[in-house]
């Protein structure tokens, strides 16, 4: 979240005209609630649509800051799940599991 605070602020300027550290008094609910309802026309909704976009046909289509946007996001995603190394290696196993399994292998791998 730390990483997209400009784009919440812009967004929540866009869509509802507030400026959100003129309200340091909101309830975190109230902002969970307003930041949760963003539509995709505003600066975090464009970005969140980018990086959730899986549709290899669009993903090839997309210009270059779009390109950079979801390639930016990937390798934070997939920089995270390597630092975590219980979490990696659980993944890993149920990997193994699975192709074990789709290929007649046995189960204790």
């Amino acid at each position: 979240m730390r990483e997209d605070w400009p784009l919440i602020e812009a967004s929540l300027a866009k869509q509802y005209g507030i400026r959100i550290r003129q309200h340091g008094d909101m309830p975190w609910e109230e902002f969970c609630t307003l930041v949760s309802g963003l539509m995709s026309d505003t600066p975090l909704g464009s970005v969140v649509t980018i990086r959730a976009e899986n549709d290899p046909k669009v993903i090839k289509g997309f210009n270059a800051d779009q390109k950079r946007i979801y390639n930016g996001w990937r390798k934070r995603r997939a920089e995270r799940k390597l630092d975590d190394q219980v979490k990696l290696n659980q993944e890993m196993q149920a990997l193994e599991t699975a192709m074990a399994r789709m290929f007649g292998g046995g189960v204790d791998v």
